[in-house]
């Protein structure tokens, strides 16, 4: 081979080279993890924080990697045909076949699939180790990737593009954040708090609330003595205290309040009553928090659309509707669901609704309509429920195992298996006709033994 053919060759595999370094750049560039690049630019990481003035300039990026990807893959199609010309002499059409041919297999092989696969699975370590080579590019090419930053600003006046939100949405982070946590950057319970971080603003008081029936309060004429009783049977540390009725709640009294005042002997317990805070039932708890914290305040009042009171809620249930259930010494640990059996299951009555959808698939509609189990269990009794009364929902059979006053406290729930789907409307009618059709032939030839016997 002579020399100019031995630097051909040298100038084609240097040429697929470069196309392999524009394919990889491309693909690492667009798959790199911006959170770790962002904390390693943080923590001082000059090519980190490189990479990422990159992507802030990412238009000018891509204009730089595609024309320089064009110049090398025309250049290197150019040199392969003169190429394959010397050596098959007397025929420039066959020449020019066999120079695409083998060109785009070694430009796919090499020059494409395989730097872009390497591109994606070294994404960080490739964009930190060529971030100086796509910089120093960036600006050698800026008058090329000018005219077509020009030409792109042409493009969008012509084709207008509509509006349209670029931000994340919450549904697409907690993606992202079950994805970190399927493959092992976060265990489930960081992936947990994450979730109910973000959901956190959305829950509303009335999710989280101590229904008023739930409630223990104290009459402001109750004898000190009871009240002592109170809290030590109950074990809380602050009680609602009201006139008269449960709706006309006047305040709080703290339990070291209490026992101070018992202590220097007075029996007024006006003088311990704190003021309350009262909300509604569809404050949102993110904002409820802010408002504890403004008010150095641990309970709130909640009202209902009368001015009633509908129950309360403390700072412990704001901050289990963050954390999760917050379970302390004193507090009596209630398993909400428990199963009996492979189908069984006994569930508390005062369990959240989409604790259930746990071991079974409901509507939205029947989650928004009942905030727990006994809500549903009343929507599908239709009565105040006793103990025995049963239902069948969809493949579900419910019975109530224990109710406490107008509420079932308890519920046997059995998951029936789903029956078997019917056959095909076409194979039933076939089946019929069939069946017709054997009747009628049947039909035919006991008529026909008759006709003969006569």
């Amino acid at each position: 081979m002579d020399p100019a053919g031995s630097m051909q060759i040298a100038a084609l595999i240097i040429l697929v080279l470069l196309s392999a370094f524009f394919s990889g750049t491309e693909t690492a560039f667009t798959s790199f993890n911006k959170t770790r690049m962002k904390t390693l630019a943080q923590d001082g990481n000059k090519k980190a924080a490189s990479v990422l003035w990159i992507e802030d300039n990412y238009e000018k990026f891509l204009s730089t990697i595609l024309v320089g990807n064009n110049i090398v893959n025309i250049t290197a199609s150019t040199i392969s045909t003169l190429l394959f010309t010397a050596f098959i002499r007397g025929n420039a059409s066959l020449a020019a076949t066999v120079s695409t041919i083998v060109m785009t297999v070694i430009v796919l092989i090499f020059g494409e699939i395989t730097p872009k696969f390497l591109g994606k699975d070294f994404a960080d370590s490739y964009t930190m180790a060529v971030v100086g080579i796509v910089r120093f590019l960036m600006v050698i090419l800026t008058p090329l990737t000018a005219l077509f930053s020009l030409w792109k600003k042409l493009i969008s006046k012509i084709f207008k593009r509509g509006d349209s939100s670029l931000s994340i949405t919450e549904d697409e982070i907690i993606t992202m954040v079950e994805e970190a946590q399927n493959e092992g950057g976060i265990d489930e319970h960081e992936g947990n708090l994450i979730k109910n971080a973000i959901e956190f603003n959305d829950l509303e008081v009335s999710g989280v609330l101590t229904p008023r029936i739930d409630i223990v309060a104290i009459s402001d004429d109750t004898p000190m003595d009871e009240i002592s009783e109170i809290f030590r049977s109950s074990g809380f540390s602050r009680l609602p205290v009201y006139h008269d009725t449960i709706d006309n709640i006047i305040g709080v009294v703290h339990e070291k309040d209490f026992y101070r005042l018992t202590h220097d002997g007075q029996r007024d317990l006006k003088a311990a009553v704190h003021e309350v805070m009262f909300i509604t039932e569809s404050m949102k708890i993110s904002k409820l928090l802010r408002k504890f914290q403004e008010a150095k305040s641990h309970i709130a009042i909640v009202v209902d659309e009368y001015g009633g009171t509908a129950g309360i809620v403390t700072m412990e249930d704001v901050l289990e509707g963050l954390v999760g259930e917050i379970w302390d010494e004193h507090d009596e640990v209630i398993e909400n669901i428990k199963a009996v059996s492979e189908d069984t299951y006994l569930v508390n009555g005062s369990a959240p609704m989409n604790e259930l959808a746990d071991i079974h698939e409901f509507s939205d509609d029947v989650l928004d309509d009942n905030a727990t189990v006994n809500g549903w269990v009343l929507d599908n009794l239709g009565k105040v429920p006793e103990v025995g009364d049963s239902f069948e929902y969809e493949n579900l059979s419910v019975e109530v195992t224990e109710t406490d006053g107008r509420r079932a406290s308890q519920i046997k729930v059995v998951i029936n298996p789903l029956p078997e789907e019917d056959e095909d409307d076409d194979d039933k009618d076939q089946k019929e006709k069939h069946t017709d059709e054997s009747d009628g032939a049947e039909a035919e030839e006991k008529a026909s033994r008759s006709r003969l016997h006569a």
